[in-house]
């Protein structure tokens, strides 16, 4: 028996591949397949079935194209109903893998189709599951997602999960494994652990959604409790992953066509394709191609793209440094962002030379904004999370998340400069380009973010607000 967890940290995500003797399960698989069948060759096997735990809306699974390119079926569990041929199993539904059984129990809450799969071994005990969205390593999954489509309210979603909890989880072994669909960053939970791995008996010991006093009612309260709006992406995720997408390798064509500076100009000018530059901030705020976007490849780049570019279908051009273009296509084809058209031939050097026009960044150190306090008030606008804002920030600071950057637009002075930031300086530069892309230009980054201004000792001084105000 061979277990591996292909874990991607931009997604937090977790994808499965199993083996036993000379039959692969891939579970949750990625959008690019490729690994999964060079996985089942070099192990002289084949991919027998691709596991579903549910319709996933922060990321395009490679279900449908794994399934094309293998032959393997795709499995589903109850009251599942994709556009594509796939196997809706019943609840307690069992398939054959090598030596192995996998036995798919539904455990709706997350969504109404959601799906833990039970791994048993050669001898028929219970080894692991394989929870998808239902249970994660110190949460469960947000029960907010399919309202709509489900018709139900956050709160009977979550009555459901409890349910689901309880009767299918809970009465496992503490020895079962926990191999969850998501970790720490991921927006399908609100409290994940960093870890991706462990066992249904600590999880029972320390998941706060796992107490085995805790009511029902208790559970919704708690579960539903500080839930942000999830991302705008989301449910056209889910669309994609019920109704079918292109194949990668389409995507990837069509995307790393190479345009001259002129091809690219006339391209932007012309279209309504949005120019993307994904490469470091530090580069971005030296010069930039005006009014670009920048969302780098050295963060969280995937849902950054899919939280503040509202359609998936937006044309894309890209400023990329020289021998990233099929990762970042690659990357943005996780969310569903397949409309990459092109990029930029020789980058900003080609660009320059060129004779094109360029942009740049104001950014000064900490230092520097202590030293300017102390002689005027300057406003400051911080794009951190709700939380981060909330646990400490500079007292007179407005906080303009970047999540929601553009209902803050009215917020920002027009004639006057002001001090932007976030926790260590890559999320300002993205706030500040959406901001010079609307016509702010009055703006002021802060290099290092609130950790630099900690660091010069602003957070012991007056401009800071305690956590209990």
């Amino acid at each position: 028996m061979k277990i591996e967890q292909i874990y991607t940290g931009c997604l937090a995500q977790g994808a499965y591949y199993i083996e036993s003797e000379g039959e692969v399960a891939i579970i949750d698989p990625l959008r690019e397949v490729r690994p999964y069948m060079e996985r089942a060759l070099a192990d002289n096997a084949r991919i027998k079935y691709i596991f579903e735990t549910h319709f996933h809306a922060d990321f395009v699974s490679g279900h449908v194209t794994l399934s094309q390119k293998t032959g393997a079926p795709i499995v589903f569990g109850p009251t599942a109903n994709p556009s594509f041929e796939a196997i809706i199993a019943t609840d307690g539904q069992e398939f054959k893998l090598g030596a192995l059984t996998i036995k798919a129990l539904h455990t709706p809450g997350h969504t109404m189709e959601s799906t833990t799969y039970l791994l048993k071994d050669a001898a028929g005990k219970d080894h692991a599951i394989f929870s998808g969205d239902t249970l994660f390593l110190g949460d469960v999954g947000r029960p907010d997602l399919a309202q709509k489509a489900a018709d139900l309210t956050q709160e009977q979603l979550a009555e459901t999960l409890f349910d689901s909890l309880r009767n299918k989880i809970m009465p496992l072994a503490d020895d079962v494994i926990v191999y969850p669909a998501h970790g720490a960053g991921s927006a399908c939970g609100k409290n994940m652990m960093k870890e991706t791995v462990d066992t249904l008996g600590n999880q029972k010991k320390m998941n706060y959604a796992l107490r085995a006093d805790m009511t029902k009612q208790e559970f919704v309260e708690e579960v539903t409790d500080g839930l942000l709006p999830p991302p705008k992406y989301f449910p056209l995720n889910v669309k994609m992953n019920k109704e079918g997408y292109e194949d990668i390798a389409t995507v990837l064509d069509r995307g790393t066509t190479a345009m001259s500076p002129e091809e690219f100009e006339l391209a932007a000018n012309t279209t309504e394709a949005l120019v993307l530059d994904v490469r470091h901030q530090n580069e971005f705020i030296k010069q930039h191609i005006p009014r670009s976007v920048f969302i780098g490849l050295n963060g969280d780049f995937a849902p950054w793209v899919g939280a503040l570019v509202a359609d998936i279908e937006q044309p894309l051009l890209l400023v990329i440094p020289e021998g990233k273009e099929e990762e970042a296509i690659t990357r943005l084809s996780r969310v569903g962002f397949d409309g990459t058209v092109g990029y930029l031939k020789g980058g900003l050097s080609a660009w320059q030379a060129a004779g094109k026009e360029t942009d740049s960044i104001t950014s000064v150190t900490a230092d520097v904004v202590k030293a300017t306090m102390e002689t005027k008030k300057v406003p400051v606008f911080d794009v951190r999370k709700e939380g981060e804002f909330a646990s400490e920030h500079l007292v007179g600071a407005k906080h303009t998340p970047l999540s929601d950057l553009n209902t803050y637009l009215d917020e920002f002075p027009e004639d006057e400069d002001f001090f932007l930031h976030c926790a260590g300086g890559y999320r300002s530069i993205i706030a500040a380009s959406i901001l010079k892309s609307r016509g702010i230009h009055n703006l002021i980054d802060v290099s290092g973010g609130f950790g630099a201004l900690k660091k010069e000792g602003l957070s012991m001084t007056d401009y800071v607000c305690p956590t209990t105000l």
